[in-house]
């Protein structure tokens, strides 16, 4: 193997300790070379070897450094990532891209002019429930897929202890949070819809951030409906399809983030395994016959994606997931502002 790819993180906060440094420290082709914390200096805890500095100005100049990932608030990606590119680094932005579609664009000019990767780090293809959605469309299980709805929700009224998120500034509130995942998933099976239509919404009592949404994309014959509520205490299944064929209905339940959360490396052969018990139902026809079973999940490995960016490095393979896969996101999340704003679909 080629030296190892030696990565910066620009913050150690919830999505550091969880969705990056694990999965870098596990890969051989990485190494967690340097992390900016302010103060606290957990890194060092769990990876001693680790760099630690006081801002991301410092992070940048490390010469060292090849790939950066940047994993600040949303309102900093455009920044972060463009003076990242000037260092010459590679880069990965945490979804949401870009706050908007123009800043996505001159980062994705920035990028090719130094033929540097860009990629956007969307874990949530990563994830066991929506990769087996993805393998029954892709299959041709349901005939031809006519209505999708895919929910992410929550129960929380209190306010977040992330101060940044409950911000009325660029880029926060659950469209933009949330919303990022839902729509890359139906963008990534799906493709671009023709038009949008968007209900965005507060509706927790002390919240001046958008904390419900529900949009409607607009296909020749699909319509896919993407849901997000911080007031559901029973929530529904997080994927339901309809074909000419049959239906397919999953729950959200992929394991990886409550594992991560607790310490635990992903490192072992069970990695992201499901339980039977959270297998999604199939309800069909097979060669002219009525079937109705539970399919069993595959499992899902975040690791997948940074062994996407590795090849994508160090062998030239396709990014695993591109800028302009971020900036499609992008652009969804504005038409949907703008019809929710205005009260008519968008077309795109």
């Amino acid at each position: 193997m080629a030296s190892p790819i030696k990565t910066g993180l620009c913050s150690y906060g919830h999505s550091g300790y969880a969705f990056h440094a694990p999965f870098i420290h596990v890969h051989p082709g990485f190494e967690l070379t340097a992390v900016v914390e302010r103060s606290k200096h957990l890194t060092q805890q769990r990876y001693p070897y680790v760099k630690i500095y006081g801002a991301v100005t410092d992070l940048f100049k490390d010469a060292s450094l090849e790939l950066i990932v940047v994993n600040t608030p949303n309102h900093t990606h455009y920044e972060y990532a463009k003076a990242a590119l000037l260092a010459g680094k590679h880069v990965i932005v945490e979804k949401p891209f870009t706050v908007t579609t123009a800043e996505g664009e001159e980062l994705l000019q920035l990028a090719a002019s130094k033929k540097l990767l860009l990629s956007v780090y969307q874990n949530r293809r990563y994830d066991s429930d929506y990769k087996i959605v993805k393998k029954v469309v892709q299959e041709g299980l349901l005939g031809d897929v006519l209505e999708v709805e895919f929910h992410y929700d929550r129960f929380k009224e209190e306010l977040s202890y992330k101060a940044h998120k409950e911000v009325a500034n660029n880029g926060t509130g659950a469209l933009y949070d949330l919303g990022s995942h839902l729509i890359d998933q139906a963008l990534t099976i799906f493709g671009m819809p023709k038009s949008v239509f968007g209900d965005v919404r507060i509706i927790r009592k002390d919240s001046v951030v958008d904390d419900y949404f529900e949009l409607l994309l607009y296909y020749d014959q699909l319509r896919v409906r993407l849901k997000s509520s911080y007031l559901v205490r029973e929530a529904l299944p997080a994927y339901l399809l309809h074909g000419r064929k049959g239906s397919f209905i999953k729950s959200k339940s992929d394991v990886q983030e409550a594992l991560l959360m607790k310490g635990v490396l992903p490192d072992t052969p069970d990695w992201g395994a499901e339980t039977p018990a959270e297998w999604g139902l199939l309800h069909t026809e097979k060669n002219g016959v009525a079937v109705k079973e539970f399919l069993p999940s595959v499992n899902g490995n975040y690791l997948d994606y940074y062994q996407g960016i590795y090849a994508a490095i160090r062998e030239g393979k396709p990014n695993p997931v591109t800028g302009e896969d971020g900036l499609n996101v992008v652009k969804v999340i504005e038409a949907a502002f703008k019809s929710s704003k205005e009260g008519k679909v968008i077309t795109l």
